[in-house]
């Protein structure tokens, strides 16, 4: 047990806490310590100063919140970013996607790729992200190194994939990887068939099988175009989400990405198994896979997160930018001003996307216990002024540019903007010259 009379290692005095639980809370002039990497305390700025402190550090202008949880992504196409842009979905992937990652993907590009994105997230102020991509192992370690919270998804395909001849053989890599990172204090290794399109039911019994013995997570895009839609009541008879349910896959450990195309039916299994919805809004505008109906969702008590896919569909990991598109788009799409408010888009991006992610126990919010993984965003800025609702400041008014501090499990990992554990240049170098290696082949081709 911690010694609560120990001094804290570091107490934070910025000038607006929002702890996202209880939800809609603002706290003025209060202060957050740290002990042990956890929240040890949470109080009144005039009682936080009379307990000891190793270092006190005030952070004028900032607001304190939970670090960001990015609940759906590519980590690696980070080295694909902007090489297929304004093609639809499965143009995308057929004619240029899935051959530029025959040809590229290997064990250098997902470590560069991987350590190139964990870079931008944490500028974004993301303490915790879901990766689903090929070499799981391998985007380990720069996951590892680097001191990121993650949720590692291993992708099962039909098909031969970098890395696994077959579904059969990625899955025994995958638990082979859970075993390894089982008691990893930031890894947790969850399950990724790619959609229902591209996994049999042989294989989705194989991975609920395996997913009840280990008690892993599922991620799986689900319900992302019509196209899809139509494509598998052709095929199987039924709605995808209605298979999945009839194959006993969804549940409270089950995140179902994208869902542009929801009927009642849907909703209902979405609501009764307990499922989560990660929206990734600014990937469905541009590939045009339609409108995630996050407010008719969230009003019917489904956990919704978001997430901002893979750097190759959007084109960034910027998570603020994410939930503002996602707050301005859910009142179009519902037709009402008040869905998802500032403060539920705010949620929707940190206690939600670590509900989903089975993480909820440790990160997403900030109470005395759980980890201490926050963002400070600076919103002393011109653009910033006047603040009525400082959260409202940061969902519509604000940029990741705002991102001054971030720490995970109370290490910093971002000070005054800058990384503390990466070599920015050092990065951008690596990835200017994958893209000369990987432009030159797509023009020639």
């Amino acid at each position: 047990m911690p010694d609560a009379t120990a001094p804290l290692d570091l107490l934070l005095l910025p000038t607006w806490l929002v702890p996202v639980e209880p939800a809609g809370v603002v706290l003025h002039d209060h202060a957050l310590g740290i002990r042990d990497g956890r929240i040890a305390l949470l109080a009144p700025r005039d009682i936080a100063l009379r307990h000891a402190a190793r270092e006190v550090r005030e952070l004028p202008g900032m607001l304190l919140a939970p670090s960001l949880v990015n609940a759906h992504g590519h980590a690696a196409m980070t080295l694909f970013r902007g090489l297929a842009d304004d093609l639809p979905l499965m143009t995308w992937l057929e004619k240029h996607i899935w051959p530029a990652e025959a040809r590229w993907v290997n064990e250098d590009f997902v470590r560069d790729g991987t350590e190139l994105a964990i870079a931008e997230q944490l500028k974004g102020g993301i303490g915790c992200f879901s990766d689903m991509y090929f070499h799981p192992e391998i985007a380990s370690d720069p996951i590892h190194q680097s001191g990121i919270r993650a949720q590692l998804c291993i992708p099962v395909l039909d098909f031969p994939t970098p890395g696994a001849r077959d579904a059969g053989e990625a899955l025994r890599k995958g638990v082979a990887l859970f075993d390894d990172l089982r008691h990893h204090p930031r890894i947790r290794v969850a399950f990724g068939p790619h959609a229902p399109y591209s996994v049999s039911d042989e294989t989705l019994e194989s991975v609920r099988i395996l997913a009840e013995e280990l008690d892993a997570a599922i991620h799986m895009h689900v319900h992302e175009t019509s196209h899809e839609i139509a494509r598998a009541i052709e095929r199987d008879g039924v709605r995808p989400l209605t298979r999945l349910a009839r194959r006993g896959l969804l549940g409270p450990r089950f995140q179902a990405v994208h869902v542009t195309q929801l009927d009642d039916e849907d909703l209902a299994l979405l609501v009764e198994s307990n499922s989560s919805v990660i929206h990734c809004p600014e990937s469905n505008l541009k590939l045009a896979s339609g409108f995630c109906p996050v407010e008719r969702l969230w009003l019917a008590g489904v956990n919704v997160a978001i997430g901002t896919d893979g750097a190759a569909s959007n084109n960034d990991l910027d998570l603020l930018g994410e939930i503002r598109t996602a707050a301005l788009l859910a009142k179009g799409v519902a037709g009402s001003a008040t869905a998802l408010d500032a403060h539920r888009a705010l949620r929707m991006a940190t206690l939600n996307g670590a509900r989903a992610l089975g993480l909820d126990a440790e990160t997403g919010s900030l109470e005395p216990g759980k980890s201490a993984d926050l963002v400070a965003f600076d919103l002393s800025g011109l653009a910033q002024q006047p603040i009525y609702d400082p959260v409202s400041q940061l969902i519509y008014a604000s940029g990741r540019d705002c991102v001054r501090h971030l720490w995970v499990g109370g290490r910093q990992l971002l000070e005054d903007g800058r990384l503390t554990r990466l070599d920015e240049e050092r990065l951008k170098d690596k990835a200017r010259e994958w893209g000369r290696r990987i432009g030159a082949a797509d023009n020639a081709h």
